[in-house]
Parts: C-alpha cells; structure tokens; sequence
C-alpha cells in the first residue's frame, strides 16, 4: 500500500493546486460579478455546480486519506458533503472556494505516508447515499475509487471553467509535469 499512498499524496496536492490556478485564471478573465456567477456553472443542468465540483474535490482529498489511514471520518466532511450536495443554498466566492483548497493542501503537507495503515480486516467500506455499501480491499479502495472520484470533480471543475471560455489548456491541467522538462528539451 505505500507505493499507492506515495502516488496519492502528490496527486492530491498537484491537481489540487492546478485546481486553485484554474480559479485564479478565471478571477483575472472575468468581471467580478461575472466570476461569481461562474460559481454557480453546470456543464448540464443535472450535474452539480462548479462550487460543488470544488467542494467535492476538496472532500474526496480528505476522505482518501481519512479512510486510508483508519480513521473514523471527521463531522466537518459530512457538513462539506452536505453543502455540496445542496449548492443552492449556500452562498460561495473565489476566495472560499481557495480557503478550501488551501485548508486542504494544508493538511496533505502534513500527512506523514508512515501513518497510513492497513485495516484490520483489509477492508474499507465505503458507505454512499441511497443506501449502496461497497467494501474493497485498500489497493481496490486507491485504485477504483479514490483517484477515480477525486478526477471526476477535478476534471469536472476544468469542464466547466473551459465552457465558460477561461483559457485553460494542457499546460495548465499538468502544470506540474514541467519540472520533468528536460533541460534544453524545447527548441
């Protein structure tokens, strides 16, 4: 499980800061009132906001590694969950969308890859609204559904941002892979 844990954390803390440069992006494109409204974007009327996309991509960081590290997922998690799930409600801005994603990076810096821990049973269950279980096995847990749902709001968020003419493109998604460049590598 520590190869899959020493993946995880960078993947967490690289998309989640091309996330907070996408925002930024579409703060300095926009009119202000412009901006906020794009807060509340869907790329189909059926899917959730771009507010709750940033939501949704700040809890699946927490609970991936919550869950991996054996520890009963904190209130605050459900209250996110919640606001994201019921995004009319809740008035939201730039500024709270990077709170939130700072606060999460924050805690990423922090985590220690030693402190994850294999379950008892080698079991995580995964409990979802609606009623459905799904247990897995932790590789299964990394693999199936933690890197999968934390790039569908992640992706989702880009979506959105790029319908709505914010000049993203690859170089912005893995802004992160340009300290690979070889040196001299670009003519």
């Amino acid at each position: 499980m520590m190869n899959q844990i020493n993946t995880l954390l960078p993947t967490y803390q690289q998309m989640l800061q091309a996330l907070s440069n996408w925002l930024k992006k579409a703060e300095l494109t926009l009119e202000k009132t412009e901006a906020e409204e794009l807060l509340s974007a869907r790329l189909t009327p059926d899917m959730l906001p771009l507010s709750s996309q940033v939501r949704f991509s700040c809890l699946q960081a927490y609970e991936g590694i919550f869950r991996l590290r054996g520890v009963t997922l904190p209130e605050f998690l459900s209250e996110l969950a919640q606001e994201g799930r019921n995004c009319d409600s809740y008035r939201d801005s730039f500024s709270l969308a990077q709170a939130r994603i700072g606060q999460v990076l924050s805690f990423l810096s922090e985590v220690e890859p030693e402190s994850f821990v294999e379950p008892s049973d080698g079991v995580v269950t995964i409990e979802v609204p609606g009623g459905m279980i799904f247990d897995m096995t932790c590789d299964q847990y990394i693999r199936d559904w933690a890197i999968p749902q934390f790039y569908f709001h992640i992706n989702t968020a880009y979506a959105i941002l790029r319908s709505h003419r914010i000049d993203l493109g690859k170089a912005d998604y893995v802004r992160h892979a340009f300290s690979y460049l070889r040196h001299g590598a670009v003519s």
